[in-house]
């Protein structure tokens, strides 16, 4: 039996869809990296932002018009969205628009997630669109909004949740949910103290993804009746999904394999610990992202670069990198890279070594440096000969060390005062 029929009535759902990505947050988990730019423009991946990832959902998922939620820091951020993200036709209704926070009702700035899609409902009126998926800005992952809108239709949802399993020990950073045989959603509950375990896994609990299908009239309805609460904090996960279990229908969507049903892969690189560990996975053979998948690209602003380059061939002086990501710019001049990642335009001079690291973009690492471990930030310039992630008491004394033991470097920490006014 074909497909096309509901291959095509997907289409038709996601055509009439608006995606709303909340990209406003600070992420101050992570440390020194988000302190002059907000979580979503963080680089990731070698060659890309984070905020690509969910963005390239909505291409590959059929929904091209986007709404983009700033506030904290965007700069960055909208140069990005306006160099990488021009793709969009306006003429067939096609479109990547960034809503900042701009008191469009009352005089505050965003308070809380589902504050900041109150004061732009005006605006997603005039788009008129059936459904409307709200999206975080800040997860890697590789989904198909699509059949997550299709099961909404179908089940006459009201508000549908993506779920994923995660451990009881995660669990306590997310929202979690219970449901019942036909996934209606029972109970929720924001980063619980102590989670309730998914029914016959006593180990796994069932966390929300931030990912949400709405039907357009009831968001909007339950929206303006949040924004006259007083006492709510205006937050999808601690009002609104509550208040949906016991007033509307309100499913999950598992985010699982549909041929043997585990997990798929989604993170949340919040941590030092997990953007550095989710970085390092995609220079293995076999990456739990597979970010060469042809039939589901990762779009992002591609400057134009030469290619990379490894220079000498001596004993003692090598240019060489192995198991390893290295981006276009990239200059390995008698050097060596093992286990590592290094975004555009690095340069790593004669003798270093750099092993278990992620380099982002415009980095120069001296001669006879040793770096292990570490996530160096935009525009470092590494001097020669200096010596990271060896010796852990003298890197906290210079350093931002996770409690892993990675060795966060900005160019602050050398003087180098990029960002001073």
């Amino acid at each position: 039996m074909s497909n096309k029929p509901a291959e095509r009535t997907i289409s038709q759902l996601t055509a009439s869809t608006v995606a709303i990505v909340l990209a406003g947050g600070k992420g101050s988990r992570l440390k020194a990296l988000t302190e002059w730019r907000t979580k979503p423009s963080v680089p990731f991946g070698g060659k890309f932002r984070i905020i690509d990832f969910p963005l390239s959902n909505c291409i590959n998922s059929g929904i091209r018009r986007i709404s983009v939620l700033t506030q904290y820091k965007s700069h960055s951020l909208q140069r990005h969205l306006q160099r990488g993200w021009s793709l969009l036709s306006g003429q067939f209704g096609e479109f990547l628009e960034v809503l900042p926070a701009q008191q469009r009702v009352g005089e505050g700035w965003y308070e809380g997630t589902a504050d900041a899609v109150y004061q732009n409902l005006d605006i997603l009126r005039f788009h008129g669109p059936e459904y409307i998926v709200i999206l975080a800005g800040d997860h890697i992952y590789k989904m198909d909004y699509g059949k997550m809108i299709a099961a909404h239709v179908s089940k006459g949802a009201d508000i549908t949740v993506g779920c994923i399993p995660v451990t009881m020990k995660e669990a306590t950073e997310f929202g979690v949910m219970a449901i019942d045989d036909e996934r209606r959603i029972v109970e929720f509950a924001e980063k619980p103290e102590s989670p309730k375990a998914m029914p016959g896994n006593d180990s796994m609990a069932l966390a929300s993804m931030g990912i949400y299908v709405y039907t357009t009239k009831y968001l909007r309805d339950t929206l303006v009746a949040d924004a006259k609460d007083e006492n709510s904090t205006h937050d999808f996960g601690h009002d609104l999904i509550p208040d949906a279990i016991e007033n509307a229908n309100a499913f999950a969507f598992p985010f699982v394999d549909a041929n043997t049903g585990a997990p798929d892969y989604w993170k949340d690189v919040g941590t030092i610990d997990a953007f550095w560990q989710a970085n390092l996975n995609l220079a293995t053979l076999e990456p739990d992202l597979n970010m060469y998948d042809s039939a589901w690209p990762i779009w992002t602003y591609q400057e134009q670069l030469a290619p990379a380059k490894f220079a000498f061939d001596d004993d003692d002086r090598r240019g060489m990198a192995t198991d390893s990501l290295i981006s276009g710019g990239c200059l390995i001049t008698g050097s060596s890279v093992t286990r590592s990642v290094l975004f555009s335009n690095v340069r790593v001079h004669s003798y270093a070594t750099v092993e278990d690291s992620v380099i982002l973009p415009d980095v120069t690492i001296g001669r006879n440096c040793q770096l292990s471990k570490c996530v160096v930030d935009k525009g470092t310039i590494i001097p020669e000969g200096t010596i990271i992630g060896k010796n852990p008491e003298e890197d906290a004394k210079l350093y931002d060390v996770s409690p892993s033991g990675v060795v966060l470097v900005t160019p602050e920490m050398f003087g180098q005062n990029l960002h001073a006014v």
